[in-house]
């Protein structure tokens, strides 16, 4: 490994993969160190480490890969992550583009084209398939059609908003469930009636009107 070279962790629970690609990006000479974590504790502990990472790869097959890509992202503190594995379905590409990924590296993709991509990072550029590039390119202009027709108002309940807020947070169920101390079924519940009220179909949609909402100025007889 260059010793100048880009310093990566990689976020995998399946240790095999883990190590496999350790061990290829080893032998790469734009890769200067490699970590390989198990879990989002022990990569934590490395984003703060006095060295830390300049790069993040998540493997996103892992369990609650989506949470753990968002408390990922809020204390990376500026370190890119790059997905791996992603599915190119449009919900999954669109809950990491607005978790804040940096790159994504699809089913088809290569080992040379993840390289690829972690030097254009660096570089704060980026690298997408055509697919997820029109992917987000749609879920863009749907949010700037939202904005113009400027949705009325979304009333909810203190306890609603509680869960909605650690929604927002990137927590599963059975995380707010344990902040919340109640159980996983009502945590359920609140996401449903939320659903039913944003008139939304995604989590990730509900999370992003209550942002906006709470950016925006409330007028008079409003609430979120």
């Amino acid at each position: 490994m260059a010793a100048d070279g880009v310093r990566v962790i990689v976020v995998d629970e399946v240790g095999i993969y883990r190590h496999a690609l350790t061990t290829a990006m080893s032998l790469e000479t734009a890769i200067g160190s490699v970590e390989p974590v198990a879990d989002a504790a022990t990569a934590l502990r490395c984003l703060g480490a006095g060295s830390g990472p300049q790069v993040v790869l998540l493997d996103m097959t892992m369990a609650d890969s989506a949470g753990v890509l968002n408390m990922l992202v809020r204390h990376a503190a500026g370190v890119p992550v790059i997905v791996l594995a992603v599915s190119e379905s449009d919900d999954e590409v669109i809950a990491c583009a607005e978790a804040g990924v940096a790159g994504y590296v699809c089913h088809g993709d290569t080992f040379p084209d993840l390289i690829e991509l972690i030097s254009r990072v660096c570089a704060g550029e980026s690298l997408c398939s055509p697919r997820v590039a029109a992917t987000i390119l749609r879920r863009v202009a749907t949010l700037a059609a939202d904005r113009r027709t400027d949705p009325a108002p979304v009333h909810l309940t203190p306890r609603e908003n509680q869960v909605l807020t650690l929604v927002d947070e990137g927590l599963s169920n059975q995380q707010i469930a344990r902040r919340l101390s109640i159980e996983v079924r009502t945590v359920k519940n609140h996401v449903h009636h939320i659903l039913e009220k944003y008139q939304v179909h995604r989590r990730a949609d509900a999370a992003a009107r209550f942002r906006a909402a709470r950016r925006r100025p409330v007028r008079a007889g409003e609430a979120f």
